[in-house]
């Protein structure tokens, strides 16, 4: 954990410069102190098939959430969750500038009793 998970609507799939995006996104959160670089992990879902408002105009929307683990204080993920939606903001303003279209990101926090997870790439990043 973390996991940044992306659905953005089909029509702005080459505009959306996700790569681009995914690289400041685990920047930012290994930088934090917060989140283990062998944990982050991001993705898109594109989506071909919705509907936006009354369906009249070239929409666009990428909803965006950030899952993490439990055992962060509210401060921490306050500020993980505002640091993160400065970079999508920043990220998405050109194609902002130039259509319609609206962003969402909201950050959850898994319990820590009905997490499930095995990841031997930590082992990759273990200092000796």
């Amino acid at each position: 954990m973390p996991h940044f998970i992306v659905e953005c609507t089909d029509n702005i799939r080459e505009q959306a410069k996700l790569p681009a995006l995914f690289s400041q996104v685990h920047a930012f959160l290994a930088g934090t102190g917060l989140y283990p670089l062998a944990g982050i992990r991001s993705r898109a879902i594109w989506l071909d098939t919705w509907r936006m408002a009354d369906a009249e105009a070239d929409y666009a929307f990428v909803h965006m959430t950030l899952k993490i683990g439990h055992g962060r204080t509210f401060d921490e993920r306050e500020r993980t969750a505002e640091g993160l939606f400065q970079i999508i903001r920043a990220h998405f303003q050109p194609l902002s500038d130039t259509r319609y279209l609206a962003l969402s990101f909201e950050l959850s926090e898994l319990d820590a009793k009905l997490s499930y997870k095995q990841n031997n790439v930590h082992q990759r990043f273990k200092k000796d």
